[in-house]
């Protein structure tokens, strides 16, 4: 049979065990082992027998029965239980395969063995590999660890239970025991491996799991010996890996059975799967393992302590490897709440560094579960975190190392860092945790403070100080990655030589899932807080809270108040008493003050405080203990007094049948206060004894002594156990102080930071603590679970960085000033980087300014001899925060660019290159010199010789940053070590390269569009402090300025104009520099820009060009500089010229550049502007208003303005030309279409715009300027300028008059013919006075021709277009006779003529209102005329004129503009004036009668009766007038004695009567003899009579003729009749002809005519035969008279 089967029969369990047997018997000695080989050999015949069944499913092997496997594996166990290694070894090692292959199955747990014994055999085997390793073999434990990970690894074998537990034990055993180290690492490695096994199967909860080898690196425990050999590691290593090798099982792995309640939803209600449960069960034991403690007799068991690392260890792996199941699941949070937080709790007081580590390392992996264990982590934090973090003076050095790389763990974790802030910091009840950290840091960056006793060594302070600022750069950096994440910025990654942190590989301290984020727990809750601001609600209550604490531990009362009044705490005692008692962070000695004062509100909570206590059935010590655990007693025996009284009240009251009165318990508490400090105050040295203690407290009790027993038992009590508080949280802080915070100007930093906490004493774990903090947790279980809140809304980064950016402002800035470590430096750029970051982002303006100017500072720029490597640094961290954060930096754009400034301009004196400022202070001559000498200097020499700049100089001496220049001292002296640093510190500058300069520039583009406003903004600033530097102008940054402008030309209008806004105000305000040169380098770049700018297409309507060329036009207009306002011009010239084509809404600018410039007082300016503008209208007006029409207008106001320059009369003239030219490019219609009948209305038209001008047609708007213009020019002081402006403009309305419509040619009227009269009228309306007449007539620029030329135009103007300006004609009319008003003749001459000519073109048309408009003119023209008279006489009242005879030959020499003291001259003077006014009075006056007169002769047959009494009235009044300055005898004497002594003629009166009355007269006669009837109704002759009798009357009084008055009572007188003077025979020879006239008139009456007035008459004519005449005419008429007319009525009688 053994022939035809192998050893162990065909079964698949037997070909395993088989061979395995066999090794046993062979092995074993048949006399001592004879059992084992009988047990052996009765399986091998069984197993022989057997062949692999299906029906044995429930039997522990593969193919067997129950019975046959029990009766094969019975074997394997004795074999293991001989204590023998040479059979135990084979036993082992078939026990290995089949539980490698799979053969073994089923259930494996000792408590199984009296309920299912088939699984006994399974069990029996396990407990006896278990047992095998205590024989002190090493082969023998390396083999039963490889058998217990295959078991443990099979997936059809499942062990639990405390077979589970006896496994790891055995594991612990071979690992705390072994004599090899190899076989001790093994065993580690074992433990490692099941229990990675175990847990993974308790995530999935399924046994089939895939699970890596561990690595011997995953072990923390450095101190292991046997990690420091090499050749062990790597044994232990390979022995793990050959383990977890792939099994040969094809077996189905085991299908768990699952409880009734498990199946039914057990495991909802709390109910666990069989994995699971182990799962838990094993955690609970390694938590076990890790918790305990040495006895008294062997306090330092080493084994004890190795076991105690090792479960730390396995521990810290399963918290890492855990996954989802432990933060969602209750009972597996349970445990961690119940065992491991214990576990740490009670090995935190151990000072074992690697147990210290191990806990670090597990409390990092509990922050994975800070969701279900805020309380937890709140108590530990401090207690394993704080309490060492905050220790600066005397720490543990290894300690504080792994608190700090703990710290940097938890900063590399963003969202870890934010929880933390959210649920403690922002919670009223939790720690203040992140604000804890920060300021920790903070203090350990800062170091030790000078003065103050250390145990660290320099270098371990240094390390220390190097590793907090990378905490707190790490902090700040995981700030940063959190926001971008949430707001999904691209990934901000600043180029560091250091490895950055990635959030997505957080595997390294968060286990395989490498998940650091919790958010399972209340996600219900977590929307509660999604608004920032609750969160900010909370956290601004949480800071006032404790600001009162803060206040109370000061002042007591004023913090109750203050938080009574902020709500805080309610306003009764209970309240009051709920916060003294419940509130951590109160000093317990200030609650006892406060309790002790004798106010009435602090009274009442002491007795609330009191009422509060619950003494039933206590002891008295023990009340008293429990009553002052709350605080401490104070000091002043009157408020002990009042305490202890209270007291007693309420232990009688809770106790009546304690003491006799509260009197008694008064005494006794009293004197139990007193035992207690005597026994335990080590200043005093006579302690009280018992016998004293019952001494003292005799006849207490109403006079009776207390039984001495009980007060020797209370005396007992308190000596052994003080009475004290809770905790002693009275001790003083240490606070550090520093002389640092004067560095750097830190001083308000440090203000705001909070060096002396008031949160719980950091204790270590002593007894006391761990029962407090074990009934805080139990206390707390039984409460609701505090919500953890996750928030998402980045808002609360603003409240995180308001607690930690002036911390680390403080450690970067000090750090990064005192130490030059390159690591330490390297961090705290860093940290000012991701601090800027955060801070722009969350626009937080203060803050980043405050980070961004300390980088600025710290780059040493401003001191280059100062510089050193770190200063690089900073310049290059100031260029990444340009480059990164340039969208968010707004304002602090100008430190950056600033620094960029300073950079350059050490990189040219470095360079040797020529400064800025030589190009705009030297003079012509040393400019030569220097180009002269220049190409000499050898380029190696060049540096060198820049040295000796006197510029290079004042950078070497340095200056403050905030100082406009460096080198501000220029008193200094310079040493030669500083020349040597600043040449050192040039070469450290070649680091940066000007490509990295330039990418800030050249990347502008990528700016947001508020970004790049404010990037402009502070590029301009800066600009303008390089070119107002008085003694260093640049222009770095105005050549920046042109390239980034340049390089964003294309973005959106909005945004460009944005920038351009700014841009344009910089230009204008640099460009009207007091510096000339550096106003025209500006000026240059602006033409370099508007160059590049107007290579750009511009739509139709847009205004943007005109917008940019705007500083040109404003510097132009305000610039006192004649080489700016040139340069401009030229600058203009050249861009339109040569662009053209591109030249839109730009023109604009351009004319009104040209417009200024044709105003300059500069010749050549007008002349170079008009020569452009001359070019532009000749060759390229259709460019003008190609897209926009409205520039015609500028152009046309442009040319205006060039007619008025003073300077060329040829350019004025040209100017007008051009003005002509723009009118018939405007009549053909190249802009307008012209429509009379209908009226268009342009929708973007200012009215405004037309001056005057209602209507509102294109035509309107483009005529308007030009013809209001040349309306305005014809008021021009030269004659040729305002002749030809006159000429083109009545020529332009008379050739395209016919293109406008009626209302058009009204506002012409009104707004463009009218004023160009305004001249004259203003004359007549002016004052007459010798002086100032004259001025007027001299300074009157128009001249009688232009006066002639203008009426003339206008009444051509007028005739032509008659029909459609005949509204106008009442005006036209107003404007003629108001030359008749000025009373100068040559004016009138030419008023009264163009009336003529317009009443000779148009009389046959006018209608009679017409006529009569005209008329009713000319007579307010002669009735307005009168006045001056008057005023001539009132003149010449006050003046007399001497007799003397000297003459005044030269009448010129009365001119107004002369004047002389002498009283009699300046008579003379006035008196000529008068003379020559009365003549030009008595001229106009006569004019307006002819044109009377012609008018008649000419439309006599137009005028209605109406109009014929106005021309009667017109003549009427000035023939009165005549008389009137006729009969002013005393001015006519002075005058003629005035003129007679000036040599001058006297004014024609005389004359001006005779053509007065002579053309009335003839006026009456004509239209008696034309108009008969007329004259009827007129009574034309009543008024001829009346003339004649008016005339005749006149004569007679020249005659001297005196009629005779007949005195009845005294009868005739006789008189003597004297003959004529000279003077009265020439006056009556002039009046003759009129008196002939009259007389001929008079007999020219019909018969009955003549009859009816000759008594009217008749007198005159007897006097005239008895008066004198001159000569007969009159005496001849009169004979006629008397003869034909008189004579024949006498007849009839």
């Amino acid at each position: 049979m053994a022939s035809a089967q192998p050893l162990g029969g065909s079964s698949r369990a037997g070909r395993v065990l088989g061979p395995g047997l066999d090794k046993v018997i062979k092995n074993a000695a048949w006399r001592k082992h004879s059992n084992l080989v009988a047990a052996c050999k009765a399986a091998l015949d069984r197993l022989d027998a057997v062949t692999d069944s299906d029906d044995s499913l429930a039997s522990p092997l593969l193919g067997l029965s129950t019975s046959d496997a029990d009766t094969v594996l019975h074997p394997l166990a004795l074999a293991i239980d001989a204590a023998s290694a040479k059979v135990a070894e084979p036993a082992l090692e078939c026990a290995q395969k089949l539980f490698s292959h799979g053969l073994i199955r089923g259930e494996i747990d000792h408590r199984s063995e009296g309920d299912n014994h088939h699984l006994h055999a399974a069990s029996r085997l396990v407990g006896s590999i278990c047992g095998c390793g205590g024989l002190g073999e090493d082969a023998i434990e390396l083999a039963m660890l490889r058998v217990l990970i295959a078991a443990v690894r099979s997936p059809v074998v499942l062990i639990r239970g405390e077979c589970l537990a006896q496994i790891v034990k055995s594991c612990y055993n071979v690992y705390l025991g072994s004599q090899s180290g190899a076989n001790q690492l093994c065993a580690k490695l074992v433990l490692a491996q099941i229990l990675a096994i175990m847990y993974a199967r308790v995530e999935v909860d399924a046994m089939e799991v895939g699970v890596r080898s561990v690595s011997i690196a995953d072990m923390l425990d450095l101190s292991d010996r046997n990690l420091n050999d090499s050749s062990l590691v790597h044994a232990a290593q390979n022995f793990i890996n050959e383990a977890m090798e792939g099994s040969e099982s094809d077996a189905l792995p085991l299908k768990v059975q699952k409880t009734d309640r498990e199946v039914n939803g057990g495991v909802d209600s709390g109910e666990l799967s069989k994995i699971r449960e182990d799962g838990l069960f094993l955690f609970k034991n390694l938590c076990k393992l890790s918790m305990k403690f040495s006895t008294q007799e062997n306090p330092e068991d080493p084994l004890l302590l190795r076991g105690k690392v090792l479960s730390l260890e396995l521990l810290k792996m399963v918290i890492d490897n855990a996954g989802s199941l432990w933060r969602t699941n209750e009972r597996f949070l349970g445990t961690i709440k119940q065992y491991l937080c214990l576990s740490l709790l009670k090995n935190s007081a151990l000072s074992v560094m690697s147990i210290f580590q191990l806990l670090c390392s597990i409390f990092l992996g509990l922050l994975r579960f800070r969701s279900g264990l805020k309380e937890e982590i709140g108590i530990f934090f401090p207690m394993l975190v704080l309490r060492i973090l905050e220790n600066v003076l005397q720490p543990s050095f290894l300690q504080k190392m792994t608190v700090l790389n703990l710290l940097e763990k938890i900063c590399q974790d963003p969202q870890m860092i934010i929880d933390i802030f959210v649920n403690y910091d922002c919670d009223v009840d939790a720690p203040n945790i992140f604000e804890r950290i920060v300021n920790g840091l903070l203090k350990t960056a800062l170091g030790v403070p000078s003065g103050s006793v250390t145990t660290l060594s320099p270098a371990q302070d240094n390390t220390f100080r190097i590793e907090s600022v990378k905490c707190l750069a790490g902090i700040i950096k995981s700030m940063g990655a959190w926001l971008d994440q949430q707001l999904r910025i691209e990934d901000f990654s600043p180029r560091s030589a250091e490895t950055d942190y990635s959030i997505e590989n957080s595997s390294s301290f968060t286990g395989e899932e490498g998940n650091g984020f919790d958010y399972e727990l209340h996600s219900d809750t977590n929307s509660e807080l999604s608004d920032a601001t609750t969160l900010e609600q909370r956290r601004a209550y949480k800071i006032e809270f404790q600001k009162g604490i803060s206040l109370f531990n000061r002042k007591p009362s004023k913090g109750i108040e203050f938080l009574i009044n902020t709500k805080k705490i309610g306003a009764a005692p209970e309240d009051v008493v709920s916060f003294l008692k419940n509130t951590t962070g109160l000093n317990q000695t200030i609650i006892g003050d406060y309790l002790g004062e004798r106010e009435e509100f602090p009274l009442k909570v002491m007795h609330a405080y009191v009422d509060s206590f619950d003494f039933e059935r206590m002891d008295f010590g023990e009340a008293i203990r429990f009553f002052l655990r709350g605080f401490r007693l104070p000091g002043e025996a009157q408020k002990i007094d009042r305490i202890m009284e209270k007291f007693a009240e309420r232990y009688c009251i809770c106790n009546p049948s304690s003491f006799t009165s509260a009197d008694t318990a008064y005494v006794l508490a009293y004197s139990v206060i007193l035992l207690n400090t005597d026994a335990h105050n080590n200043m005093v040295k006579d302690k009280m004894s018992k016998t004293d203690f019952i001494r003292n407290n005799r006849g207490i009790d109403d006079g009776k002594d207390l039984p001495e027993d009980y007060l020797g038992s209370l005396y007992d009590q308190i000596v052994k156990h003080e009475i004290k508080m809770n905790a002693d949280s009275s001790a003083p802080q240490n606070k550090q102080i520093s002389s640092i915070n004067k560095l750097l100007g830190l001083d308000s930093i440090f203000s705001l930071i909070n060096w002396k906490q008031s949160e719980e004493k950091a204790l270590g774990a002593n007894d006391l603590l761990i029962k407090n903090i074990q009934e805080k947790f139990k206390a707390k279980s039984g409460k609701s679970e505090s919500v953890f809140y996750a928030v998402s809304d980045t808002a609360i980064l603003r409240f995180m960085m308001e607690v930690c950016w002036a911390p680390m402002m403080a450690a970067f800035s000090v750090t990064l000033d005192q130490s030059d470590n390159k690591a330490a430096t390297s961090h705290c750029l860093q940290g000012f980087r991701y601090a800027v970051h955060v801070t722009s982002v969350m626009c937080m303006q203060t803050q980043r300014d405050a980070f961004v100017t300390s980088v600025a500072k710290f780059t040493y720029l401003h001191s280059a001899a100062d510089m050193k490597q770190k200063n690089v640094d900073a310049v290059k961290a100031i260029i990444s925060i340009a480059i990164e954060d340039g969208n968010y930096l707004q304002e602090a754009w100008e430190h950056v660019l600033m620094c960029l400034s300073r950079f350059e301009h050490l990189h040219l004196l470095g360079e040797g290159a020529p400064l800025d400022a030589s190009f705009f202070t030297v003079s012509l001559m040393e400019s030569e010199e220097k180009s002269q000498k220049s190409p000499t200097i050898p380029p190696s020499k060049r540096k060198g010789n820049a040295l000796q700049n006197p510029a290079v100089m004042a950078v070497v001496r340095g200056g403050s940053y905030d100082s406009a220049s460096v080198g501000v001292n220029a008193s200094a002296l310079v040493t030669q070590e500083q020349i040597n640093n600043f040449i050192s510190n040039l070469n450290l500058l070649d680091q940066i390269g000007s490509f990295e300069l330039n990418h800030i520039f050249a990347h502008s583009q990528r700016l947001n569009g508020d970004a790049i406003v404010a990037f402009v903004k502070a590029l301009c600033k800066v600009s303008i402090a390089e070119l107002q530097s008085p003694t260093n102008p640049r222009v770095f940054s105005l050549t920046k300025i042109v390239e980034i402008a340049h390089y964003n030309m294309n973005r959106i209008r909005l945004v460009w104009s944005r920038m351009w806004s700014v841009l344009s105000d910089f230009f204008v305000s640099v460009g009207l520099s007091e510096n000339l040169s550096v106003a025209i380098f500006v000026m240059d770049s602006l033409r370099q820009l508007a160059m590049k700018f107007l290579e750009r297409e511009e739509l139709a309507n847009y205004n943007f060009q005109n917008e940019f060329l705007r500083p040109f036009v404003v510097v132009m207009q305000k610039s006192s500089s004649s080489e700016i306002r040139e340069l401009i011009v030229r600058c203009i010239s050249q861009m339109v010229l040569s662009r053209v084509n591109n030249v839109k809404s730009g023109w604009k600018s351009v004319f009104t550049v040209f417009t200024t410039a044709a105003a300059d007082e500069r010749k050549n300016i007008v002349l170079l502007a008009f020569e452009t503008m001359e070019k532009i209208v000749r060759d390229y007006f259709p460019y003008i208003t190609e897209t926009e029409t409205t520039t015609f207008t500028d152009c046309v106001k442009c040319l205006i303005t060039f007619t008025h320059s003073r300077f060329n009369s040829d350019a004025s003239l040209n100017a007008i030309a051009f003005l002509r030219f723009c009118a018939v490019k405007l009549a053909e219609g190249g802009l307008v279409c012209y429509d009379k009948n209908t009226e268009c209305h342009p929708e973007n038209r200012n009215p405004s715009d037309g001056n005057n001008f209602s209507e509102k047609d294109d035509h309107v708007y483009f005529w308007v300027p030009l013809l209001a213009g040349l309306s305005k020019l014809t008021s021009d002081p030269r004659p040729t300028i305002r002749k030809g402006a006159l000429e083109v403009l009545f020529d332009i309305l008379k050739d395209h008059g016919h293109l406008f419509s009626c209302t058009f040619w009204n506002s012409i009227f009104k707004s463009v013919i009218y004023p160009i009269f305004s001249n004259a009228r203003s004359i007549l309306d002016g004052q007459v006075s010798p002086m100032h007449n004259s001025e007027i007539l001299e300074e009157d620029s128009w001249s009688p021709e232009t006066d002639a030329v203008a009426a003339q135009c206008l009444v051509d103007l007028f005739v032509k277009f008659f029909d459609d300006v005949r509204s106008q004609l009442a005006m036209v009319a107003a404007i003629l006779t108001s030359f008749v008003k000025s009373s100068y003749p040559q004016l009138a001459s030419i008023g009264a003529a163009a009336l003529l000519h317009l009443t000779g073109h148009l009389g046959s048309k006018l209608s009679d209102t017409e006529w009569k408009e005209i008329l009713l003119h000319l007579k307010e023209a002669a009735t307005l005329l009168l006045p001056v008279f008057s005023r001539i006489v009132r003149i010449m009242q006050n003046i007399e004129i001497s007799d003397k005879t000297q003459a005044y030959s030269d009448a010129e020499q009365y001119s107004d503009h002369e004047f002389v003291n002498d009283e009699e001259d300046a008579n003379m003077e006035t008196a000529s004036y008068v003379a020559v006014r009365l003549k030009s009075h008595i001229a106009v006056q006569l004019m307006v009668v002819q044109a009377v007169m012609k008018l008649y002769e000419v439309h006599h047959r137009s005028f209605s009766p109406a109009h014929i009494n106005i021309l009667l009235e017109i003549l009427s009044s000035i023939s009165s007038h005549a008389s009137e300055v006729h009969s002013e005898t005393a001015l006519q004497l002075k005058l003629q004695k005035a003129c007679s002594l000036l040599e001058i003629s006297e004014p024609p009166v005389v004359h001006f009567e005779n053509e007065s009355y002579q053309n009335y007269l003839k006026f009456l006669q004509s239209l008696l003899n034309d108009k008969p009837s007329l004259s009827e109704e007129l009574r034309v002759v009543s008024q001829i009579v009346a003339v004649c009798q008016r005339i005749l009357q006149i004569y007679l009084n020249c005659a001297g003729y005196q009629p005779k008055h007949q005195n009845p009572s005294n009868g005739p007188s006789l008189r003597w009749i004297l003959p004529l003077g000279s003077a009265r025979k020439e006056e009556l020879a002039a009046r003759t002809n009129l008196a002939v006239l009259a007389l001929r008139v008079l007999s020219s009456l019909e018969r009955n005519s003549f009859k009816r007035n000759l008594q009217c008459f008749f007198p005159l004519l007897v006097n005239l035969i008895r008066c004198e005449h001159v000569s007969g005419e009159v005496q001849q008429v009169l004979s006629d008279i008397f003869q034909s007319s008189i004579g024949p009525l006498i007849l009839t009688l």
